[in-house]
């Protein structure tokens, strides 16, 4: 008899969208590593890399985070 019983993190509605099956889930199926959300609709789980990828451009293009220079530090 098990001690502890095995809890799943979510509840219906939610959908995450797992990046080891590439596909979208209700309810977490696979550990929280493997997957983002969660997501309101079905619909918005299917765009999350798209959504990654936007995201990661919009930081790699942010002059916030890009103060340094490209000349050569000083010896």
């Amino acid at each position: 008899m098990a001690l502890f019983k095995k809890r799943t993190v979510g509840k219906p509605g939610e959908w995450y969208y797992c990046l080891e099956h590439k596909k979208v889930e209700e309810g977490p199926e696979c550990p929280a590593k493997d997957r983002f959300g969660p997501y309101t609709s079905r619909e918005e789980a299917q765009h999350a890399m798209d959504t990654a990828r936007e995201r990661n451009l919009e930081w790699e293009n942010d002059p916030k985070w890009h103060d340094r220079t490209d000349e050569a530090p000083e010896a």
